[in-house]
């Protein structure tokens, strides 16, 4: 039984999938017992303020930083003008489109505080797709950085503001703002889907799993302090970067350096002049940040964040060996919210992704959704206190069956109940009757100095019906040829079993990737 709602715009309600297509919520927990009455903002942002701590930094960019009383502030002038100036009602979608920054936090945060529902999207998403995402949503409303209004300049949105207007108009608003009491299981966020898989997906999420999120990855894996200083590279709109940038920090009263650019070298050096300690990016980027220019620039880090692809066991160890700073390899989804299986920091297994994160339950399953043998490879099944709530959309019981999140990773456990990656779901290769992982070939290819980054995936054969194909982006310095070709081959024949080496290799450029950094797959498979 859902609790009443404080939506006075009914539809995101109307919209959530039939009961029956839920994934069973279990709260094993205490502190994840949802409160009736919720409204997210008030215990990432004034409860810091009511109990005195108003003077602590929260968040901050290379040029600028707020105390949690100075984002309040802010916070509470923007709801005061999206509620007096444009009618914004609780329940209403209001579109993103910024860069991270300590203005785009601030815009994020109130938006929910005036009980509205964000629909976050990412800087680089172009018309057509974000005509997609504000159709789907229903959007009365977008907030957009300036410089990036062009793509919604013919949406036929109510009310398009412009981030310079919008600070123009900060200076006459009330800097006090009453939150919305919204319910517990009021949506607070809808998250699309990156599109690896194709067209994205809106994924509904309760002002509870928002705060569930900062309950069971942050809180009982991540552990920080206020002391702690976030740095990283997601953008807010990615679920992966609104924990670990935005409500992770402020949770604990921490603060957090939000980067409007966060390539590898700019992170490198952001976090030396932040004095950064928890930085949340992906395996892509880690590999690239172990270069020996900026190696001196991570001591102040005490743990890494990977996620957002399967980290390349050859990439852990040596950022293990040549940082000794703790790396968490975790996987999450945006259906999920954020990270639910990872390790831990403490009795990790090189390769492995952990161990269920506490509040989540996992079970490795067959087609039939029995559980498969130890060691035996299967599907990923996952319950706990958030789960699957698409946007209408038919595909939510392909997502959901029988109260279990099935997110299409392959996966297996060992006796010690750690987990390995196998690959997603589609990045099986079958090879003559062989199952072959991609993601094991491409972690075998990564271990040669020549290869900077790869992917691997199914190429049809008329012999073998599929064969294994990479496509490689050499390291610097490093010329294609068939010998080389050759040589990698061999390599991989050595590494791991010689049936699974890459009967193809393709060197390219650059891998397609999401505006998140997840690499294609699909795109590479239509070009095999």
């Amino acid at each position: 039984m859902m609790h009443p709602s404080a939506h006075t715009d009914t539809f995101t309600r109307d919209n959530l999938p039939p009961a029956s297509d839920w994934p069973k919520l279990v709260f094993s927990l205490p502190s994840l017992d949802c409160a009736p009455r919720l409204n997210c903002v008030d215990p990432l942002l004034d409860i810091h303020v009511r109990e005195g701590r108003g003077d602590r930094a929260a968040v901050r960019s290379l040029d600028e930083s707020w105390t949690y009383a100075e984002l309040q502030t802010r916070v509470n002038r923007v709801a005061n003008v999206l509620v007096t100036r444009y009618g914004i009602e609780p329940g209403n979608r209001v579109l993103l489109r910024f860069p991270n920054s300590p203005f785009s936090a601030a815009c994020y945060l109130a938006v929910l505080k005036c009980g509205a529902v964000a629909v976050p999207t990412m800087p680089l998403l172009r018309a057509a797709e974000l005509r997609t995402i504000a159709d789907k949503a229903q959007v009365c409303c977008a907030i957009v950085e300036t410089r990036l209004a062009d793509e919604l300049s013919g949406l036929g949105l109510d009310t398009l503001l412009l981030s310079d207007d919008l600070k123009d108009q900060l200076g006459n608003a009330d800097s006090q703002f009453e939150t919305v009491q919204t319910a517990g299981d009021d949506v607070a966020l809808i998250a699309f889907t990156s599109g690896t898989t194709g067209k994205p997906k809106g994924c509904m999420h309760f002002h509870s799993d928002v705060m569930s999120m900062c309950k069971t990855f942050s809180e009982q894996v991540l552990k920080p302090t206020p002391d702690d200083v976030f740095i990283g590279s997601p953008p807010l709109a990615f679920t992966f970067g609104l924990g670990g940038l935005l409500t992770f920090p402020l949770y604990v009263g921490a603060s957090t350096v939000l980067l409007e650019s966060a390539a590898p070298p700019l992170l490198a050096e952001a976090i030396a002049a932040t004095g950064a300690t928890i930085c949340f990016t992906a395996p892509t980027a880690y590999k690239i940040l172990l270069a020996d220019d900026h190696l001196d620039k991570l001591s102040s880090l005490r743990i890494a964040v990977s996620a957002g692809e399967h980290l390349p066991k050859p990439v852990y160890l040596e950022w293990m060996e040549r940082t000794g700073t703790t790396m968490i390899d975790g996987i999450g989804a945006t259906e999920i919210i954020h990270i639910f299986l990872s390790m831990t920091g403490e009795g990790d297994k090189p390769g492995s992704t952990g161990v269920p994160v506490p509040g989540y339950e996992i079970r490795i399953v067959d087609d039939a959704l029995e559980d498969v043998a130890v060691g035996e490879p299967g599907l990923l099944a996952l319950r706990g206190p958030t789960g699957c709530k698409y946007l209408s959309d038919s595909r939510q019981t392909d997502y959901v069956k029988a109260g279990w999140n099935l997110t299409g990773d392959v996966f297996l456990r060992d006796e010690d109940g750690h987990y390995w990656f196998v690959a997603r779901g589609d990045d099986m290769i079958i090879c003559a009757g062989y199952n072959i992982s991609g993601p094991e070939v491409e972690e075998a290819l990564l271990g040669h100095a020549a290869v900077a980054e790869c992917a691997v995936v199914a190429a049809a054969d008329e012999e073998r019906g599929h064969v294994p194909k990479a496509f490689i982006v050499l390291a610097a310095g490093t010329e294609a040829s068939g010998s080389l070709t050759t040589e990698l081959q061999e390599y991989v024949k050595q590494a791991i079993a010689p049936y699974k080496y890459p009967r193809a290799i393709e060197y390219i450029d650059a891998l397609p990737k999401t505006r998140t950094g997840k690499i294609q797959r699909f795109a590479l498979r239509q070009s095999s």
